[in-house]
């Protein structure tokens, strides 16, 4: 069994030319990359550090960051 899965896209997306990002699994950790320039590199984070992430992000933590 492979531990890797293929880039998915938030479901937010709206798929006319937003600015996006793409996550996957690779080999026990989560890759993140820009959609419109996926050579560029990626972030790399491990699965408790994506965790966390995600646990600020459903809080609101990140929310100072948004434009108005």
């Amino acid at each position: 069994m492979s531990n890797e899965t293929s880039w998915i896209m938030s479901s937010r997306s709206t798929g006319n030319g937003g600015s996006c990002v793409e996550a996957r699994r690779n080999e026990g950790l989560i890759e993140v990359r820009n959609s419109k320039a996926r050579d560029a590199g990626t972030v790399v984070f491990t699965t408790e550090e994506w965790d966390s992430f995600l646990f600020g992000a459903k809080r609101g933590e990140f929310d100072q960051l948004l434009v108005d």
